[in-house]
C-alpha cells in the first residue's frame, strides 16, 4: 500500500467545532467521542458561548474564529466539518466557502431530506432548548424555508433543568432527570402536533435521548449524529466486492 503524507494524524474523517463549554457530555452527545464508531477530531472555538450563538447573527467577530478553526481542522486532515450547536445554521454558507471539504453546520440540514420522505400532510417537529431564539434565518441558513417545509418548533419549559445544565453551562447533570424532561417534552409535542411525521433535534445535547424520544413518539428521530453517520457512510462505503 502506498500513501501520501501531509498531516501529522490520520483516520479522523470528521472534525467537530466545539463551543467553549464545561458541562458534562454523556455518550450520545457530540462532545463525547464514544458516541461514534469511528475516530473524530475536536477543535474548541475559544470564547464561543451558547447564549452568544443563539442570539446573534454571524457577524465577523463571531464568524471569524469558527472559520479559523475550520481551516485548522482541514489542514489537520479531516474530510468534513460539523459543529456542536445547531444554532450555527446561519454560519453554513460562510464556513462551507472558507474550506475545501464538506461542512455540516447544523442538524437542520436534514429537513429537506426528511420532508421528502414524509407524506405531504406531515410536519417535522424541530426540538430545541429555547424556541424563542429559533427563527427563519436558521432554516434559511441551511437552504430551506418554512414556506416549503412545514415544521413545528418545540422548545423546553423555561424552568426545565435541561437548559439550566446546557445553556447555563452547569458542572453536573442527572440523566434520569433529563430523560424525564425529554419524554415529557415529547408527549406535549405529540398532543400539540397530531400531524407530526418525524422529529429533528436542532440541539446536539439532546442526542443521548434520541431513543427515549423515539419510543415516546413512535416517530423517526433525526439529530446531528444521524447527519454525521450519513456523511461517514458515504465517505467510507462498505466494500462489498473485492
Amino acid at each position: 500500500m502506498k500513501m501520501t503524507g501531509g498531516t501529522t494524524n490520520y483516520g479522523e474523517d470528521v472534525g467537530i467545532l466545539m463551543l467553549d463549554t464545561r458541562f458534562p457530555r454523556p455518550p450520545g452527545d457530540i462532545g463525547n467521542a464514544w458516541s461514534f464508531d469511528f475516530p473524530v477530531r475536536y477543535k474548541t472555538v475559544k470564547g464561543a458561548f451558547q447564549e452568544m450563538i443563539m442570539k446573534h447573527e454571524p457577524v465577523p467577530e463571531l464568524l471569524d474564529p469558527f472559520i479559523e478553526a475550520a481551516q485548522e481542522l482541514e489542514r489537520e486532515g479531516v474530510r468534513a466539518i460539523t459543529t456542536s450547536c445547531g444554532f450555527l445554521a446561519p454560519f453554513q454558507k460562510e464556513l462551507a466557502a472558507a474550506v475545501g471539504i464538506p461542512v455540516l453546520a447544523s442538524a437542520l440540514l436534514q429537513a429537506p431530506l426528511i420532508h421528502a420522505m414524509l407524506p405531504p400532510s406531515k410536519k417535522i417537529g424541530v426540538f430545541t432548548e429555547r424556541a424563542v431564539y429559533m427563527n427563519e434565518r436558521h432554516f434559511n441558513g441551511v437552504g430551506w424555508s418554512t414556506d416549503d417545509i412545514p415544521v413545528y418548533v418545540k422548545g423546553m419549559k423555561d424552568d426545565a433543568v435541561f437548559p439550566a445544565v446546557y445553556i447555563g453551562d452547569g458542572n453536573e447533570l442527572d440523566t434520569d432527570v433529563l430523560i424525564a424532561e425529554m419524554v415529557e417534552m415529547t408527549e406535549e409535542f405529540m398532543d400539540e402536533c397530531p400531524d407530526a411525521g418525524a422529529i429533528l433535534f436542532e440541539c446536539t445535547n439532546m442526542c443521548p435521548f434520541s431513543a427515549h424520544v423515539a419510543e415516546a413518539s413512535d416517530l423517526p428521530v433525526f439529530d446531528v449524529n444521524t447527519l454525521i453517520n450519513l456523511f461517514h457512510n458515504a465517505a467510507n462505503p462498505t466494500p462489498f466486492l473485492e
